[in-house]
C-alpha cells in the first residue's frame, strides 16, 4: 500500500485522509499542520497517523497532500523542496480548486511529479463530509505521471474524476462558489430583508425549508431556465425596477447584487440560458 503525507490538515485534509485510511487505498503516515494540538486532532479523526512538529521529521512518503490555505500553498511547496532536498523526489500534489499545480514549481524543479485534486463538495465538517463523498465529482489537473497515480487513488473513494486545463481553474473554482458558496449568503439575505419587512421570526425556519427545498426540486427536475420563477421570469421589469429601488435604498451593495442577478434572469427567461456556445 503506498504511503501519504498530509502537510495542514483541515477539513478537506481530514475528510480525505478518512476515507483513504477507513477504505484501505493509502497508509496515512505524517501529519504536519500548524500545532502539535491540531495535528494530533487530524490524526485521531482520521484514525490513522503520526503526528509531527517539524517539516524534517516526516518521512517518505509516495504522495504528498498540501492541504493548507490557497495563499499558503505555493511557500509551503518551496519549503519542502528546500528542507526534503536530499531525498528522493515523490508526488505532490493541491486541493485547492482556484490554484493549478504551476504553484507547486519549487518541487516541479527538483524532479517531484505534481498536480492539483479539487473535489467539488461542500466540506462543511470532516464527519458530514466523509458520508456524503460517494459519487463526488472531482477535478484533476498537472503532470501525466502525478495523474497517473491521483485518479485511481481517488476513483477508489468514490469520486469521480475528471480533467481541468490548467488556465481554466478559476473559472472552473468560480463556478463552484456561485453554486454553493453564495447559496447561504442569499438565504441570509433575504432572511434579513423579511425580517426587516415585518414577517414573524418564528416563520423563518419554515420559510428557508420550504422554499429552498421547493427551489432546489424544481431545479433538478426543470432545469434552471425551467425552474425560473419571480418577477424577471415574467418579464416584468416595472417591478423589477422597484424592487431594485427598495433594496438599494435597504442597502446599496445588495442593491447591486438584486440588480446583477435581475438581468441574469431576464437573460435567462429570455434565451434559456446565459451564454451562447
Amino acid at each position: 500500500m503506498k504511503t501519504l503525507n498530509l502537510i495542514g490538515c483541515g477539513r478537506v485534509g481530514r475528510t480525505l485522509g478518512r476515507l483513504w485510511h477507513t477504505q484501505g487505498v493509502l497508509q496515512v503516515q505524517d501529519v504536519l499542520t500548524t500545532s502539535a494540538a491540531s495535528a494530533q486532532a487530524a490524526v485521531d479523526f482520521i484514525g490513522a497517523g503520526r503526528a509531527v512538529n517539524d517539516l524534517s521529521a516526516m518521512r517518505l512518503a509516495d504522495l504528498w497532500l498540501i492541504a493548507v490555505p490557497d495563499r499558503q500553498i505555493h511557500e509551503s511547496a518551496r519549503a519542502m523542496a528546500q528542507t526534503l532536498a536530499s531525498r528522493p523526489p515523490a508526488m505532490a500534489f493541491h486541493a485547492s480548486g482556484a490554484l493549478g499545480s504551476a504553484v507547486l514549481a519549487p518541487l516541479r524543479e527538483r524532479g517531484w511529479h505534481v498536480a492539483s485534486a479539487h473535489c467539488i463538495l461542500s466540506f462543511a465538517t470532516p464527519a458530514t463530509a466523509v458520508q456524503q463523498f460517494a459519487g463526488t465529482p472531482c477535478g484533476l489537473e498537472g503532470d501525466a505521471a502525478a495523474l497517473h497515480e491521483l485518479r485511481p487513488v481517488f476513483a477508489a473513494i468514490g469520486a469521480e474524476c475528471f480533467d481541468v486545463a490548467a488556465d481554466k481553474k478559476v473559472l472552473y473554482h468560480a463556478a463552484a462558489v456561485f453554486d454553493t458558496n453564495f447559496l447561504p449568503v442569499l438565504q441570509a439575505l433575504a432572511e434579513d430583508l423579511w425580517r426587516d419587512s415585518g414577517v414573524p421570526p418564528e416563520l423563518l425556519p419554515r420559510l428557508r425549508a420550504s422554499l429552498l427545498r421547493n427551489a432546489v426540486d424544481n431545479v433538478l427536475a426543470l432545469g434552471p431556465a425551467g425552474a425560473l420563477t419571480g418577477p424577471a421570469a415574467r418579464g416584468d421589469t416595472a417591478l423589477v425596477q422597484r424592487q431594485e429601488q427598495a433594496v438599494s435604498a435597504w442597502d446599496p451593495t445588495a442593491g447591486e447584487a438584486y440588480r446583477a442577478l435581475s438581468q441574469l434572469a431576464l437573460r435567462l427567461a429570455r434565451e434559456g440560458k446565459l451564454r451562447q456556445d
